[in-house]
């Protein structure tokens, strides 16, 4: 408690975003942004495998651990909105639209399920707009790290990595509505074997809500409802899109890899501890590694900005489309899936087929295609206007850091020197000049 009381008096006084802020407070708001984003990971992780298996929806565990992320990002975004500090205007404003829309979309999901009940996908409007406020919270976050963070010395290093990291957390909000496909084939799966992953209760309320009994054609509707084209044309028109624009922000030569190659081994860690914990696995998105790196060999050549856009929206669909055939032949699963009724899936299962591979529709392509080159140049446009592209990474420091706090003989915050019994900072110090790593974002 002293140690809080300390902070409280040193730091909490009104002021205005951009602020001169200690590097030291600087660099705790930033990593507590990490802290409750990663709790935002594991809670929405658990909970659409827990909503393959459970009816149950209020107080799940999943959602009170996905709270406890909520609740750190919003007491970040009031105590940025108080004080001022840590954070610049722009970037502040962003980060209050999204959790303004988050924190709106959680009642309108409530009340929507009191009035239509449960709705079993994670494509409902309610959902989306859950997606969209974190999407905006973390683009301000994401803008504030850029500008903000120290990035001399050692933090040139933590500025590369913490970036690289806000971007995969991006990725996987961005992904998480494909977990409806991902998990859901394996649903499939599980009820053609006879032992299917979800309690009886929710495969009788699915059931009800298309006026049947349970059977194949209710479960097929509840596990995946979402039309097959859905699946490749998100994934390859708008998650991949993010890569790009991570590359040309952070400037670091894999970007893209680790972007994919964080998320995947994240669901590569959270497929066995799901299976132990008797909760719906998922189909494992290993495709993505080598559409990432792919990513990162494209901004190898020297190719101009928006030729890029249009080579790589072009080529990443086409490896894409191969890469969802090949993952269905390598699994056994059949590559004609989303052509299929469910007394076909049914005939092909018992005959020897698999279902470990979501369905895609083919014809899908020409669907991607276009809207591949116009994401990827969108993202080229924003990096652009937003931080330059042939600017050096990390750029200049958009903000100064104040002197840092007087602390006692216990190391613990005792306000500033001079102060009596409130807090008012020092006045602010050049910031030191950011490290030249000699290496430009290569575009």
């Amino acid at each position: 408690m002293q140690r809080l009381a300390g902070f409280m008096r040193t730091y909490w006084t009104r002021g205005e975003p951009g602020r001169s802020t200690p590097r030291s407070l600087a660099v705790f708001m930033q990593r507590m942004w990490i802290a409750a984003l990663a709790f935002k990971l594991l809670g929405s992780s658990w909970d659409v495998s827990w909503h393959f298996k459970w009816l149950r929806d209020d107080f799940a565990p999943p959602h009170l651990l996905n709270t406890v992320g909520t609740g750190i990002a919003i007491g970040l975004v009031l105590a940025h909105t108080f004080t001022g500090y840590g954070v610049e205007r722009t970037s502040l404003r962003i980060m209050q639209w999204g959790t303004g829309i988050f924190v709106v979309a959680g009642p309108i999901d409530v009340v929507n399920h009191r009035i239509n009940g449960l709705d079993l996908t994670a494509w409902s409007p309610s959902h989306l707009l859950l997606y969209t406020g974190t999407a905006i919270m973390v683009v301000g976050v994401i803008r504030n790290w850029f500008r903000t963070y120290p990035r001399d010395g050692r933090f040139a290093r933590q500025w590369t990595v913490g970036l690289i990291a806000l971007f995969a957390f991006m990725f996987e909000d961005l992904y998480f509505p494909t977990g409806q496909q991902e998990y859901g084939v394996l649903e499939v799966a599980s009820w053609l074997r006879g032992s299917p992953y979800a309690e009886p209760s929710l495969l009788a309320f699915a059931a009800k809500q298309l006026g049947r009994p349970v059977d194949d054609v209710a479960l097929n509707h509840f596990a995946m409802p979402i039309q097959p084209w859905v699946y490749p044309v998100w994934v390859l028109a708008v998650c991949v899109a993010l890569l790009p624009l991570a590359r040309m922000m952070v400037g670091f030569r894999w970007t893209a890899t680790l972007v994919v190659a964080g998320y995947v081994v994240y669901r590569c860690v959270l497929w066995p501890l799901l299976v132990l914990g008797t909760f719906p696995p998922s189909y494992l998105p290993l495709y993505l590694l080598p559409i990432g790196l792919a990513v990162d060999l494209l901004f190898l050549l020297r190719l101009r900005p928006y030729l890029r856009a249009v080579a790589g929206g072009l080529l990443i669909t086409a490896i894409g489309y191969g890469l969802y055939w090949l993952s269905a032949v390598i699994t056994g699963t059949p590559t004609d899936l989303a052509r299929m009724n469910i007394a076909q899936i049914r005939a092909a299962f018992t005959s020897g087929s698999h279902l470990l591979t979501p369905p895609v529709a083919w014809w899908s392509i020409w669907i991607a295609l276009p809207l591949a080159v116009l994401t990827w140049s969108g993202v080229t446009y924003l990096a652009d206007r937003g931080a330059g592209l042939g600017r050096p990474r990390p750029p200049a420091l958009s903000v100064e850091f104040g002197p840092e706090p007087r602390r006692d003989e216990h190391g613990r915050l005792d306000g500033w020197p001079g102060q009596t019994d409130k807090a008012e900072p020092a006045p602010p110090v050049q910031p030191t000049a950011p490290a030249k790593r000699g290496t430009g974002a290569r575009t």
